[in-house]
């Protein structure tokens, strides 16, 4: 799929990521990621207080290299006088997508047991069967929304049953997903949110709790069954340990899926002659699913930390300077990905 619109309108903007927070360059941030790329690679965002590499062969260096342990402690954080978001820290110092090797093997070790091939090959049937079920329901209107009617009620049927909790709860975890979603991808703290980030973070905290206590009464199949039991030379995950790693895998099979699907179908409907080969060759699926992940990215950006002092596309990064990572950017790279005319 080719990259078919114009780079770089209000190029006498200063260059930086914060132009994200603007509706409509969050619409189409592809230009403004043309503009780093092209202009300062490795840029110093004096207004974000971090590098942004946007580059493809620097944004795999900084996801393969640099450390993921970027988390505040509460300690830091009382330090910075933000103790009140202390329960937030809490739980994502003890998600795996936040932490470095060795913790971070122990702990993807330890759930792995939750995704053997047999189990995925049950889901897999299990995911058709929901889809099927989704999109018969509005056959008979002859139109849907995608996102209402599929995109967001799909992925949170399915996480809820891979999870082992009630899928009529769905909507529930959904909202929670949502609230604790927009923290994670944005970089910009806004104190307004804090109270209802606070208590989705109590809400899955208790819920998941719950959770672990009826599976002591009645075990039955489920992603926190499996955390819960998970055991590696006689290593297991604490209760916390297995709340946070739930709350965090609930949050990403949620967000990106729904993402991924909207993205999708909106960029197939944007490339017509895309959507009739596709539709022309169903053996192209895999494959257009592969792509579409790469041309709008579910996931723009993602934060590390440079683990010493490293040169980066001729910039010097210092030690635990902060640095994003622009997957969004990377996945158009015509050094890597020349564009098709």
């Amino acid at each position: 799929m080719s990259v078919g619109r114009a780079a770089a309108p209000h190029a006498e903007r200063p260059l930086s990521l914060y132009h994200l927070l603007e509706p409509e360059v969050l619409a189409d941030p592809y230009p403004l990621y043309h503009r780093l790329r092209t202009e300062d690679p490795v840029h110093w965002d004096p207004f974000l207080h971090v590098w942004v590499v946007t580059r493809y062969r620097d944004v795999v260096r900084v996801l393969r290299d640099f450390s993921a342990d970027r988390t505040p402690t509460p300690g830091q954080l009382t330090a910075m006088g933000l103790s009140e978001l202390n329960p937030i820290a809490q739980v994502m110092v003890k998600q795996m997508l936040f932490m470095d090797a060795p913790a971070h093997t122990r702990i993807r070790g330890l759930a792995a047991h939750a995704f053997t091939p047999a189990r995925v090959t049950i889901l897999r049937q299990h995911i058709r069967e929901i889809t099927d079920r989704l999109l018969e329901a509005v056959l008979p209107a002859g139109r849907m929304d995608v996102i209402a009617d599929l995109a967001e009620p799909l992925p949170c049927i399915v996480t809820a049953e891979m999870l082992g909790v009630p899928v009529e709860d769905h909507r529930r975890l959904k909202g929670w997903s949502q609230d604790f979603a927009e923290m994670l991808g944005n970089f910009q703290h806004n104190p307004d949110r804090v109270p209802r980030i606070l208590r989705a973070v109590e809400g899955m905290t208790d819920y998941f709790r719950s959770a672990m206590r009826d599976q002591e009464r009645r075990p039955h199949e489920g992603l926190v069954n499996t955390l819960m039991n998970a055991e590696i030379d006689g290593d297991r995950l604490t209760e916390e340990e297995v709340i946070a790693n739930c709350i965090v895998t609930m949050v990403g099979g949620q967000e990106t899926t729904t993402n991924l699907i909207g993205n999708g179908v909106l960029s197939l409907l944007r490339h017509p002659a895309e959507l009739e080969r596709l539709r022309a060759d169903l053996s192209l699926v895999p494959s257009a699913v592969e792509e579409l992940l790469r041309y709008e990215s579910p996931s723009q950006h993602t934060g590390r930390l440079a683990p010493a002092d490293v040169e980066l596309g001729g910039r010097r990064i210092r030690a635990r300077q902060a640095v994003i990572a622009v997957m969004g950017a990377a996945n158009r790279d015509p050094e890597r990905f020349p564009v098709r005319i």
